[in-house]
This record gives C-alpha cells, sequence and structure tokens, in this order.
C-alpha cells in the first residue's frame, strides 16, 4: 500500500507539473493582455478628450469640425531617405516646413473666425491631440498582435513600458490643454526669460514668427531673440542668427533653453555650459553650430532642468521660481565674455502664453500662478509633482519617441 500511495502521490505530481508548464504562461498572458486591454482603452480615451479639447476651442462659434479634426489626427510625416547622409539636414528642413505650413493651413480653414495668436495655439494644441493619437495607435497596434500571435515575450515587454506610456499620455493631454488655450507650459521658460529681458523695448521681427530686441546689460550691447507671442510658436532661430551674423560682429551667442532632467536632480534647476541649448531633430541647432564655427563665436548655455512630462504640461512653480537664477547666469556669462562685438541672447522654446515685453511676461506669469491654483483644486498638480522619466527600452519605446518627431511642431525642441 505504501509504494503504490508513493506512485500515485508521485503521478499527481508530474501531473500537477504538467498544467503549471502548459497552462501558467497562458494564465499569465490572458491576465496581460486584460491589463493591456484596460490600458488600450484609457489612453484611447484621452486620445478623444484631447481631440474634444481642440473641436471646443475652435467650434466656439457653434461651426462644426469634428469630421475635419478626426481626419487630421492620422496626419503624418514620412523621414527623408538617409542612405546618402549628405545634404540630410536640408531634406529634414524642407520636411519640417512642409509640416507646418500644412498645419497653418488646416488651422486656417477649420477655425478662420479666431485670431492669429489663438489660431497659432489651435495648431500647437492640434500637433499634441495628433501625438496622443499616434500613440494610441500604436498601443492599440501591439495589443492585437499580441493577442493575435499569444507571444507571451511581447506582451511582458509591452507591459513593463506601459506606466511610461500611460505617464507620457497624460502629460500629453494636459499640455493639449494648455497649448490650445494659450497657457505657458515648461518648455516656455527660455521665452519668458527673453520677454522679461525684452523690459519696455519696442521688438522687431527679423525673419517670420521670431523678434529681437537691442539692449545694454553689463556695458555690452546685447541683442534678444525670441519667438513672437503670445500665440503659440517656436520661431525661427537659426534664420535670425544667419540675418544677425551677416550685419554684426557677435561676441558671443548664449542659449536659454527647457532640458531633461535626470532622477534625482530637481526640477528647475539651472545649470550652465557650453554649445547650443536647442533640442528637437537638430536642424536650426546644426544652421547655430555652422554659423559660430565658421566665425569662432563662442557658445554658452543655460538650461533649466525639468522631466519631459514637465515641459509639454502647464508649467509648475519650480520652473517659474528659476527665471531669477537664470537671470543671474546670464549675466555672469555676459561678464565673462571678453570677445568684441555683439552679444546674442536667445530664448528658446514654445512661447505659448508669452508676449513680447516685460509687461506681458509678468502677465504670463500671474497666470501661471492661477493656472497652479486650478490644476491644485482639479488635483492635477499633485499629480504632475510625481514625475517619471520616459526612457523605455527596446522598439516600442523607439517608435513612440519617432511619433513626437513625426506628427507634433511643438516637441521639435524637447
Amino acid at each position: 500500500m505504501q509504494i503504490g500511495g508513493e506512485w500515485i502521490g508521485n503521478i499527481i505530481w508530474f501531473a500537477l507539473l504538467f498544467v503549471m508548464f502548459y497552462f501558467y504562461p497562458r494564465i499569465l498572458l490572458y491576465q496581460i493582455l486584460s491589463q493591456l486591454e484596460q490600458k488600450a482603452l484609457m489612453v484611447e480615451g484621452l486620445m478623444k478628450n484631447g481631440r474634444n479639447i481642440v473641436i471646443k476651442k475652435v467650434s466656439r462659434k457653434g461651426k462644426d469640425v469634428r469630421e475635419a479634426v478626426t481626419n487630421f489626427l492620422d496626419f503624418f510625416v514620412i523621414e527623408p531617405v538617409s542612405l546618402d547622409p549628405y545634404g540630410i539636414v536640408k531634406k529634414i528642413e524642407h520636411m519640417v516646413e512642409l509640416q507646418e505650413k500644412r498645419f497653418k493651413y488646416f488651422v486656417k480653414t477649420i477655425a478662420p473666425h479666431l485670431e492669429e495668436e489663438e489660431q497659432a495655439n489651435v495648431m500647437m494644441g492640434l500637433s499634441g491631440a495628433v501625438s496622443l493619437n499616434q500613440i494610441a495607435k500604436l498601443i492599440r497596434h501591439y495589443v492585437e498582435i499580441i493577442k493575435k500571435t499569444k507571444n507571451y515575450q511581447l506582451g511582458m515587454i509591452f507591459q513593463m513600458q506601459m506606466p511610461m506610456v500611460e505617464r507620457l499620455s497624460k502629460a500629453l493631454l494636459k499640455g493639449t490643454e494648455a497649448l490650445t488655450n494659450g497657457w505657458p507650459i515648461g518648455d516656455s521658460v527660455g521665452a519668458l526669460v527673453a520677454a522679461h529681458l525684452f523690459e519696455n523695448s519696442k521688438p522687431k521681427e527679423i525673419v517670420e514668427d521670431t523678434l529681437i530686441a537691442n539692449r545694454t546689460m553689463g556695458g555690452r550691447k546685447v541683442i534678444i531673440i525670441k519667438a513672437k507671442g503670445p500665440g503659440g510658436r517656436l520661431g525661427n532661430l537659426d534664420k535670425a542668427i544667419e540675418k544677425i551674423s551677416k550685419r554684426t560682429k557677435i561676441a558671443k551667442i548664449i542659449t536659454i533653453d527647457a532640458a531633461a532632467k535626470l532622477e534625482g536632480e530637481r526640477t528647475g534647476s539651472v545649470a550652465e555650459g557650453v554649445g547650443v541649448a536647442l533640442g528637437g531633430v537638430g536642424v536650426e541647432r546644426t544652421h547655430i553650430e555652422n554659423i559660430s564655427t565658421e566665425r569662432q563665436i563662442p557658445l554658452d548655455s543655460i538650461i533649466v532642468k525639468m522631466l519631459p512630462e514637465e515641459a509639454i504640461m502647464p508649467m509648475m512653480m519650480e520652473i517659474l521660481n528659476s527665471v531669477d537664477r537664470v537671470m543671474r547666469a546670464l549675466d555672469a556669462s555676459i561678464e565673462r565674455t571678453k570677445e568684441k562685438g555683439t552679444i546674442v541672447v536667445i530664448g528658446v522654446g514654445n512661447t505659448t502664453g508669452i508676449g513680447n515685453d516685460k509687461k506681458a511676461a509678468l502677465k504670463a506669469e500671474e497666470e501661471i500662478r492661477k493656472n497652479i491654483s486650478t490644476l491644485k483644486k482639479r488635483g492635477d498638480y499633485k499629480e504632475m509633482e510625481k514625475g517619471t522619466s520616459y526612457s523605455p527600452i527596446g522598439g516600442i519605446g523607439i517608435n513612440l519617441r519617432r511619433v513626437f518627431a513625426r506628427t507634433a511642431p511643438q516637441y521639435r525642441r524637447l
């Protein structure tokens, strides 16, 4: 009896082991698919909310544009061929210009009743909605692939990245709301500093959507550059530098911009370095670097650190409080300049909600404080303060990054 009992026990044990080996991965896969399906539905809901924000803005006078906006959310840009790298910068620049022209034309078509500055804001908000739509479609694509192939490994990889994708999607929705309504975002900090530097001068539009003003700082002649506000614009900073360099001897170029921080670093911390602090696909930075190299112009940069999510969301108090520290760093950089000529200061970033003089800058700061108060009442500010770096691994993460470069003009510099 004892021997027979052992055999029965062994058979049951092997049967349970077989069942676990065979069914456990399937149970896990179905569990993963259930969670991914919920996340996909959540992101699709965020996309619809982003679309509705844009539609509500342009339909203020009752014009129904829902179908037009929904169709435009599938807008894409095909990257130019880079097999022969010579001339790739010009190709990318051409594509970016075509993309912006298409966005401007579409916004003018659906919202001719809005003023120019409001149309600029809608264009930026629309590009945020386009990015949300692309992310929602990409997530749905992978969920359906995992369902069809029953690929457990792909499901685990995708599940690991979902918290970061979810965080970024929520940030994009907040960014879409901010950009559509003309609220300053984290990336606007460079433009805010430049608006303060404009003081009460009357800036001139040196190239399309780009303003300059002349000042004397620390006994030196200084030219300040920023995108035209308060509508959401990025300006053509490289073209402005090119034009200035042809008629003025430049002693130094100083760029002020938002930059991605590492985990553990404090949001709003200020750092100094050399080079051109100007993100994105690299077209404008390439042109400025070429000009500085050809003319041997020193390049200083001042950055305000923040998470990529914080750069596209309404500006936080920690970022607003960094403006004074940036000003002190700028004064020190000007004081260090020994070369003869004019110093050029570039306030890089999306100028949504930021006007073109000190009075407008102070007004923008008041608006930022109001927005923070509103977000706190809604419970969104605590969520913004948590922060999560966006650094997904693998092909899914790489594809998500490309979504922004292909579809959203306002993310060229983030």
